[in-house]
This record gives C-alpha cells, structure tokens and sequence, in this order.
C-alpha cells in the first residue's frame, strides 16, 4: 500500500506587512491595515495546537516586511522593543523557542533572507521553506521585488549550504506557460542535486482573489494541475515529496498522478492565505490503496541525517517513530516525560 503523507499543524501569521504586491495575493497590507501577531496571541494558538495534538508551528508572513513604511510603528504597537529587521528576526526566534516548549516543531517561511539571518532561524526550526513560484518573468510579479527568480534560487541555495530540509514550490496560473513550469521544476531538481535538502515541491493552483488584478483569471483546470503533477514527478528525484493542497482542489487525481503528500493540515486555524476555502476532515483526505500518515514537518530521511535545527533535536526524537514519521500514541505523555528526565 502506497503512502500518503500530511502534517497537522498551526498557521501562525505572524505578520501581513509586505513589501510585495503580487498580482493575486489578497492577505498583504501595507501599514494600514497590516498587524503583527503579539506574543500572548501566539502563545494562545500555540497553546490551542498542543491541546489538538498538532506537532507543527507554521509560521509565516509577509515578504521583508522590515522595508515598508511604518514598520518600526508597526513593531512597537506589537510591544517589541526593538525597530530593525534584526530585532524582528530575534522575534521569530522568540516565537519558535515558545512553540518548542509547548512540544512544536517551528517551520518558518520568512521571505528573502541574508545568509546570517537564514543561519540564526535554522538552529531553532526543523525545516524552513520558501516558494519559488516561477523561474518566468511575469506580469503579477512587476511590482514585486522579492519574487526575482534570481534571488529567490540563490536563497534556496542558501539553504541548502546551511543543510536546512527545506520546502518550495510552484504556482501555476498566475500568466506562466507549460514550459515556465517545466523549467521552474527544473531549477528545483538542479538545487536539490546540488545541496540535497528539498524535502518537498508544493505544485499549487492559483485561486483568484476579488479585487485583485488576478481576480477575472481563470482557475486553472485539474486537467492542468494533473499534467504538471506528471512532469513534476518526472523531473524531480524519487526522494522529493510531491505535495498538493487538498483544501484548494480535489487531491484524488493528483495524488493518481504522483503527489504524494497534502501539506499541512490544522485543526486549530484556517489557510491564512486562502481563508475561504476550510481544511478538509481526515476522513476526506483518505483513499483506497493508500495509508494515510501523519508526518513531522522535517522528513525521515533528514532527521536520520541531523539535518534540523539543533534547538530541535530533543523534540525532533521524541515525536519521531522508528520509521521516521510521527509516532503514534500520546505524543504529550513522550513530551513530558522528556521534560522531566531534562
């Protein structure tokens, strides 16, 4: 029996200040409007993802927030002493060290990222991510800056220098042709032959937004979703997961076609990005022929190797299985007899 894999997490948006405006996406603001997440908001969904028997912290947020007007305002409303992008990074970490101690696995998807802050955040996540969306010049991408293919490669570079399991993706609908796509998965399959650390490929449809400047496109069919699922897994190494999202199309096909994860799924909060469409129930996601297994946001193969965060190890085996996927059982007993033998 094949194997189908899915994460049961929390999405904590930890801010929608951006300093991109991506032609489809509706969950950015600019200072009005836009919020960040205080520290007593985070530990109460952390809280409530420990009592649901989560085992990840999905933290994520708007891109370099630290560059658009108001940020510094933005971070002392939040009650953060500091003003810069450095002491915003000591927030996340702040925020990661709290959902360890609650017994959760942080993954962070930061934006673009120097190499030292990239290095700061790995020692307390168990995998980090970042989407690469298309390799293609793009019209929802010109007022966008930190979606240069370019920049974006060099980032999940980065990560891979630093061995962190990492997870990206593409976006399909947003004016990329087949042969965008292709090369995009191609550019993927090149950094993990070079470094070895995408653990997972994301092959995301765009779901139109109103009142975006993507809004009138046209979602794209199943049939397009299957056919890039098909090239996905043929251009990709065997080792890299396939994953769709389960709330935004109907997985069956797909996972027919060669996915053969459905992200992370969360009993505590709704997919901030796409908030209109709700998770669906466990007994959904099932399929005849497949077993349906729970993952840790870091895959087998990487907690064999030590590739996680270091601040992570302690949790990483306790909810790790022989098989390297989320023990079975109650996972809070593990936890807390681990921290009582510390």
């Amino acid at each position: 029996m094949s194997v189908l894999t899915f994460s049961r997490n929390v999405f904590i948006p930890v801010t929608n200040l951006c300093s991109n405006r991506c032609g489809y996406c509706s969950f950015r603001r600019d200072l009005v409007g836009a919020r960040m997440i205080r520290r007593s908001e985070a530990s109460a969904l952390i809280f409530q993802a420990a009592e649901a028997g989560c085992s990840e912290a999905l933290f994520s947020l708007g891109e370099s927030p630290w560059y658009v007007h108001g940020f510094d305002r933005l971070m002392s409303d939040c009650g953060l002493a500091g003003r810069t992008r450095s002491d915003f990074i000591d927030y996340l970490i702040e925020l990661a060290e709290m959902s360890l101690e609650a017994g959760l696995l942080p993954h962070t998807n930061a934006g673009l990222l120097s190499l030292d802050d990239m290095r700061r955040l790995a020692h307390f996540n168990a995998s980090m991510g970042l989407m690469l969306e298309t390799t293609a010049d793009v019209a929802a991408h010109k007022l966008s800056p930190e979606k240069s293919p370019g920049r974006r490669i060099s980032h999940i570079a980065q990560a891979g220098m630093l061995k962190i399991p990492f997870t990206t993706g593409i976006l399909i609908g947003i004016g990329e042709s087949r042969a965008d796509r292709v090369a995009s998965l191609e550019a993927i399959s090149k950094l993990h032959r070079d470094y070895g650390h995408i653990q997972e490929v994301i092959i995301q449809p765009l779901d139109p937004k109103p009142g975006t400047p993507l809004a009138s496109s046209k979602r794209p069919r199943t049939s397009e979703v299957e056919d890039t699922v098909r090239v996905a897994r043929r251009i990709l190494p065997q080792d890299v997961a396939i994953q769709v999202p389960p709330n935004l199309i109907d997985h069956r096909s797909l996972v027919r076609a060669g996915a053969n994860d459905l992200g992370g799924i969360s009993p505590v909060t709704p997919d901030w990005i796409n908030p209109e469409h709700p998770w669906p129930e466990m007994d959904e996601l099932r399929m005849e022929g497949y077993s349906l297994r729970e993952r840790l946001p870091v895959y087998p193969r990487y907690i064999l190797q030590g590739w996680y965060g270091r601040k992570t190890e302690r949790l990483v085996n306790a909810l790790a299985g022989p098989d390297g996927l989320r023990r079975d059982g109650t996972w809070l007993k593990v936890i807390n007899d681990g921290k009582k033998a510390s």
